[in-house]
């Protein structure tokens, strides 16, 4: 190994490693024009140069580019911010260049023309710098050293081969570098080097890959040479702890297996980015493994298998059989590795959406260190994580009765401030899901989140404004809350929400204005306040989302109430507008919109408006709904049209008197009294009509 000096202060951080010294260098066979050379270095890459000198077995790979491989499945999630805005970054200044970045070019000059023991003691001393600063990774790719280690990987010398891959992984963090890796086939050759029998080179090449795969073509290109099906193998041998070996040589063995199985799991967590790479990797037999894995006590294997179980949470397969690693993933929330929380804490998140699973977190005791996580409020991607399993799991009345045991809204309303959005989403999303709850309505208003949760109505975030309209959805039924937020302006605020873009966020705003309207006093003088207010409203009806249609409907019930918001609801057509919407077919429309009719027909001509439209022979049909819901609203409008004798007439025509029969019989109250009243009228213009025929 060649001597090196610390000439170097030791204050120097970027310094590390000990830097060769200037003396060292005449013992090599450098070209001694180099440093002239090295000046007229463009600013181009060494991709882009033309170096062919290579060691004897060495294969050329200027002409393997790969430039047509691109991934075309579509991924799990978006690339890494720094991968979308990857640019070419300028040069510093030639004469400012530190003096390590000279050695690593004269070190890459030696490497090209070594013999096989010269280039060993080159890679070693270009091992000694510090490569995960980006001049020394630069200095390496400027020279054309890349093409050079990823050549390196082919020859038949095992020194070389480590050597490189040592290189390679260290520099591959740099994501133009990774670039330039699978420019050169680099991928391609390190997938062939997972069936090599030696565990280093196979540890070594699945983390090189794991930290060049970090983009799309570069998973495809692992996927189209087989490397995710080897990369699974690589987790088969792992024994975890209680299960393994008992002797001293076989304790060793297994120590050299989960580091093989760890290089393998990191690699599968790169690649499990995308929605294809998952696939072949449930059809390569991971499922079982990560279950088998899950259960290790070794941190750094843990760490990557929670990673993956994270990322396929979203799968439906995945979801599936990560049902049976619940117990796991809870036990794991107690680790003292904050990273490891934060995957298994997440993966709960991502498939908590199924019953059956917040179900088992709860029976497995989850609730309480997802709780007790909620005071990591400094580390805020495990708050995030741990905010969003909270938000899930409190889906379900069960879980929601053991957060109120531990507390947990009130320390959900103390992260209402000072908090990353991607905290907040999830915070007021398990705050929105609690205050179904009247007594825990009324936690939230005594622990101060009402004001914080209108003043998130001014933001921009779409998901967080969409969960904060649920939030005061709920709080709006709420007397001493109502009050809090009409005090803080909070209507107004979600009422310009309904000139959003986005439909979730029109129909979430148009559901929490609904009870706002009915709960607050004197509402119809406020709503008429609202300059513009109503015919905003109105104008959504015509919308083409069936939600904002329904949260539309349930709000111009509540509106009609009012005689003079009726009268302006009218004239903005109100009638011409719902009218054309009785032939839909969506319950959750058809409810609101029989609502909605029921209460506009208590103004002037409305009735015979709606029957001139055709509305009153489609809405007989809401009656062979299965939703009861559905069937109390539209007895209540045919109840209301059936004030007007051309609608009793049309009502009889189709057949309205058999269906109101049966609803008659109904142990629902306002379902029987509608039913009975409309059938009353229909019956009454019945013998009026017999009464005149007959003279």
């Amino acid at each position: 190994m060649l001597s090196t000096t610390a000439d170097y202060a030791p204050n120097d951080k970027n310094r590390q490693k000990l830097l060769l010294s200037s003396r060292d260098w005449e013992t090599l066979a450098t070209d001694r024009s180099l440093r002239r050379e090295n000046t007229a270095l463009s600013k181009t890459g060494g991709s882009e140069r033309g170096f062919h000198t290579r060691t004897p077995g060495q294969t050329d790979r200027s002409r393997r580019t790969g430039h047509g491989n691109y991934e075309s499945d579509v991924s799990s999630e978006e690339e890494d911010e720094e991968e979308e805005q990857l640019f070419e970054r300028a040069r510093q200044d030639q004469t400012d260049l530190p003096t390590e970045y000279w050695q690593i070019q004269r070190l890459v000059k030696y490497l090209k023309g070594g013999n096989p023991t010269a280039t060993v003691i080159a890679l070693s001393s270009i091992r000694d710098f510090n490569l995960s600063v980006e001049t020394c990774q630069l200095a390496i790719r400027d020279v054309g050293g890349l093409e050079v280690l990823v050549n390196l990987l082919e020859t038949d010398d095992f020194d070389c081969k480590i050597g490189s891959l040592h290189i390679l992984k260290e520099i591959s963090e740099n994501p133009n570098i990774r670039r330039n890796i699978a420019d050169l086939g680099g991928l391609q050759t390190m997938v062939k080097l997972l069936d090599e029998p030696d565990k280093d080179l196979k540890c070594l090449a699945a983390e090189t890959i794991a930290h060049v795969a970090k983009f799309k073509r570069a998973r495809k290109v692992v996927r189209q040479n087989g490397g995710i099906k080897r990369l699974v193998g690589l987790l088969e041998n792992a024994c975890v702890s209680g299960h393994g070996p008992t002797s001293h040589s076989s304790i060793s063995e297994n120590a050299k297996n989960i580091e093989v199985a760890r290089a393998g799991a990191l690699a599968l967590w790169s690649l499990s980015r995308s929605n294809h790479n998952k696939h072949h990797m449930q059809r390569a037999g991971v499922i079982p493994l990560l279950a088998k894995l899950l259960k290790s006590s070794n941190e750094s294997m843990l760490i990557p298998v929670g990673g993956i179980i994270e990322e396929c949470a979203t799968d439906p397969v995945y979801r599936t059989a990560i049902r049976g690693m619940i117990p796991d993933l809870v036990k794991n929330l107690l680790s003292a590795n904050d990273e490891l929380k934060k995957h298994c804490a997440s993966a709960i998140f991502k498939c908590a959406e199924d019953k059956e699973i917040r179900l088992l977190v709860q029976k497995y005791s989850g609730l309480r260190p997802l709780h007790d996580l909620l005071q990591k409020s400094d580390n805020k991607a495990l708050l995030a994580a741990a905010t969003g399993a909270i938000w899930k799991c409190a889906i379900s009345h069960e879980c929601i009765a053991q957060f109120q045991e531990f507390r947990t809204i009130e320390a959900l309303v103390q992260l209402l401030n000072n908090q990353p959005e991607e905290v907040l989403v999830n915070v007021v999303g398990a705050l929105a899901e609690c205050a179904k709850g009247a007594d825990n309505r009324a936690t939230i208003r005594k622990s101060g989140g009402i004001s914080p949760l209108v003043n998130l109505l001014t933001g921009t975030n779409q998901a967080l404004l969409v969960n904060t309209c649920q939030a005061l959805r709920q709080c709006a039924e709420e007397p001493d809350s109502i009050q809090m937020i009409d005090r803080l302006d909070g209507v107004r605020l979600l009422w310009s929400l309904l000139k959003n873009q986005n439909p979730r966020v029109q129909a979430a705003a148009a559901w929490a204005i609904s009870p706002c309207v009915k709960n607050i006093k004197d509402s119809g003088e406020m709503v008429r306040s609202f300059v513009g207010g109503l015919e905003l409203i109105v104008s959504l009806l015509k919308s083409k989302d069936v939600e904002v249609l329904a949260s539309v409907c349930a709000a111009i019930a509540e509106i009609a109430k009012d005689e003079e918001n009726l009268a302006v609801i009218t004239d903005h057509g109100v009638v011409k507008l719902l009218s054309n919407l009785v032939t839909r077919n969506e319950d959750i429309l058809r409810r609101y919109l029989a609502e909605a009719i029921a209460e506009c027909c208590k103004w002037g001509n409305n009735r015979q408006a709606f029957g001139d439209n055709q509305a009153v022979a489609p809405l007989v049909k809401y009656l062979k709904s299965s939703d009861p819901n559905v069937h109390r609203s539209t007895a209540k409008a045919l109840h209301q049209l059936s004030k007007n004798p051309m609608n009793c007439v049309t009502m009889h025509e189709v057949g309205v008197v058999r269906l109101l029969m049966e609803m008659v019989g109904s142990k629902d109250d306002v379902l029987q009294e509608n039913a009975a009243i409309c059938i009353s009228y229909i019956r009454r213009l019945a013998l009026a009509n017999e009464k005149s025929r007959n003279g």
